[in-house]
């Protein structure tokens, strides 16, 4: 005798087989090359606190001074925006506004 409460038994269609096998396989692997992108970036030049490297100098910002005059102060030899690259990636600004007294890390001319 058999109740009337009973399932059919679970069958899984292919597109369901893909979804249980196939997606925690591609989270697995996007997690390794995520862990390998942060575990192979190069570290800052320069960490809040720290010491300046030997390539930099260290500037106060005055009232009026902008990213890019810092900038062509700093190295009037080199194309300016590299010079402005340089600045924001050894000060991790996350933008190119600065503020009077703000004191920033800029590449000593060659």
């Amino acid at each position: 005798m058999s109740s009337t409460n009973e399932l059919p038994p679970l069958r899984l269609t292919r597109r369901g087989r893909l979804v249980l096998i196939w997606m925690p396989l591609a989270l697995v692997a996007i997690a390794l090359v995520a862990l390998a992108a942060v575990f192979t970036t190069p570290a800052k030049a320069a960490t809040v606190g720290g010491p300046a490297p030997d390539y930099t100098s260290t500037v106060t910002v005055l009232s009026g001074q902008t990213l890019w005059s810092i900038a062509m102060a700093a190295d009037s030899s080199r194309d300016t925006r590299d010079v402005v690259s340089d600045i924001v990636e050894l000060n991790d600004l996350a933008s190119s506004v600065v503020q009077p007294g703000q004191r920033l890390f800029v590449p000593k001319a060659a």
